[in-house]
């Protein structure tokens, strides 16, 4: 085979190459800009903000972020995460020391039973009834907050998919780059090969 066809074939290839990467690093890049401002969009809408420095606990003051995120609007993928996993799971935790909405429900629904039975043996117990109406109020509150937590993280992962599509989007352009130089460089070598030099 001659060397300049060798060259060419090298020419071409890395040219096709470099395009269809850089085709691939626009799309990943649009994907990764839609993915940004449809998490900003939609969180914007919430219209959530940080608790304001002055008026954090000291519980909250301890975790870095809602320090410095302190009267903030939220409005994007790390604000959601932070705002989900240091201050409503923090709070969640308080609700029912620690105990999770699925714990807290079996407990609630097992006081209820014990009221109920108590009211049809014709002996209905006032406390049974306060501490199943508490868990029950405890449930409700360990249900939204464990709800819009997992939104928030939702909303969160889908930032981070948008942020590595980005990532990727450069990789692409980069190594496009090279193969165009390369491309490039092959057909200048091409050019200047003597027609008939062969490659054995």
């Amino acid at each position: 085979m001659r060397r300049s066809t060798l060259d060419k074939f090298f020419a071409v290839g890395g040219l096709v190459l470099a395009v269809l990467l850089f085709v691939l690093g626009t799309v990943l890049t649009s994907n990764a800009n839609f993915a940004s401002d449809y998490v900003h969009d939609q969180l914007s809408a919430q219209k959530i903000s940080f608790t304001p420095a002055a008026n954090l606990s000291d519980e909250e003051k301890k975790r870095s972020c809602l320090a410095d995120n302190a009267g903030s609007a939220l409005t994007t993928g790390k604000q959601a995460e932070c705002y989900a996993n240091e201050y409503i799971g923090l709070h969640l935790k308080a609700v029912n020391d620690g105990q999770t909405y699925s714990q807290t429900s079996g407990a609630a629904r097992a006081a209820r039973a014990e009221a109920i039975a108590a009211a049809e043996d014709g002996t209905p117990d006032e406390a049974l009834e306060a501490t199943a109406a508490t868990l029950e109020g405890k449930v409700q509150s360990l249900f939204r907050g464990e709800s819009l937590r997992g939104l928030l993280l939702t909303s969160y992962g889908f930032s981070e998919f948008g942020r590595k599509a980005d990532q990727a989007a450069i990789v692409c352009f980069l190594v496009a780059f090279v193969l165009l130089l390369a491309s490039i460089a092959g057909a200048v070598h091409a050019i200047k090969s003597p027609r008939n030099a062969i490659v054995e």
